[in-house]
């Protein structure tokens, strides 16, 4: 029997069972030899994904909004729309939300959470020999597409930050400072749920995803990255290079399904956040908001 998916709510203080979208479809995908010779042949080829893509954004798919808010119990108060004011799946899936709805930590020195999600933290990056799977290192070079940045990040730290479908899914600064850099990293779409990162964390650099660059006065250069996956092909960025940007300022947002983004520090640069620590060395999840406290300067 598979195993289910724990992670441990901030909020809550308590370990929870997730509830996984599509998690039969994932499981045979990512488990069964049958799935596997799908997978390599249609599911993370950007053909398949750019068609489903086009049927979220088709009218027709408004019919999916409302009983998707009941059966995940998306909570609407915390949107600027209401759920029948959207015109298609997508226009509800990457909704704003208001203001009040994801506070910003406060504090000196304070990172915040770059999105919804369940977190994973690599303190050391220098000393991982497992993240999902043992044995298997992160290869920081191949995920960050760059030789110098990764001998510039290498012994500093990162969080990944999981996106599931009934998330929020905008994105947005963990610091405040400058971006220097946007390059998109050509790739696959395969997924990154933990059914999928437990049989190969590597999916995390071979998708496609967008590296931005932010130079800061507190944190020196942060590396913030979102992947794409399974059914998100499109990573929408909503800010440019050459502006400055508030710690909590939206960076952009992604289509359709889950996803995640990953924020990588320089070495002796933050201090994470205690939760963090203490259930990632358990190889088990973090649940918190966007806008919730990542970090401190360290020192600081």
């Amino acid at each position: 029997m598979s195993r289910s998916i724990q992670f441990y709510n901030r909020y809550s203080e308590s370990l929870e069972k997730e509830t996984v979208y599509g998690e039969s479809y994932l499981r045979w995908t990512y488990e069964n030899p049958f799935g596997r010779l799908a997978l390599n042949l249609l599911v993370k080829r950007s053909l398949f994904n750019a068609w489903y893509g086009w049927r979220m954004d088709r009218p027709a798919s408004r019919s999916k909004v409302e009983p998707f808010i009941e059966q995940y119990g998306i909570d609407m108060g915390e949107c600027r729309r209401s759920g029948d004011s959207f015109e298609t799946f997508n226009d509800f899936f990457y909704r704003e939300l208001t203001d009040k709805a994801r506070p910003i930590a406060a504090g000196y020195g304070v990172v915040s959470l770059p999105a919804d999600g369940r977190h994973m933290a690599i303190p050391d990056l220098s000393q991982v020999d497992r993240v999902y799977v043992k044995g298997q290192g992160f290869e920081l070079g191949r995920f960050l597409g760059s030789s110098e940045l990764a001998d510039r990040f290498s012994g500093g730290s990162v969080v990944i930050s999981r996106l599931c479908p009934v998330d929020y899914h905008r994105f947005h600064s963990p610091v405040t400072g400058t971006l220097v850099e946007q390059r998109k990293i050509d790739g696959s779409l395969f997924s990154v749920s933990p059914i999928a990162l437990c049989r190969n964390v590597g999916y995390l650099w071979e998708n496609k995803r967008v590296l931005t660059t932010i130079q800061t006065e507190a944190y020196g250069l942060v590396a913030f990255v979102a992947i794409g996956a399974t059914c998100v092909g499109r990573i929408h960025m909503t800010r440019a290079t050459g502006t400055r940007v508030e710690r909590g300022e939206e960076l952009g947002y992604f289509a359709f399904g889950g996803s995640c983004v990953a924020t990588v520090f320089e070495k002796d640069r933050v201090a994470l956040a205690s939760d963090l620590i203490e259930y990632s060395s358990q190889e088990t999840e973090v649940y918190a908001k966007m806008g919730d406290r990542l970090g401190t300067e360290l020192g600081g």
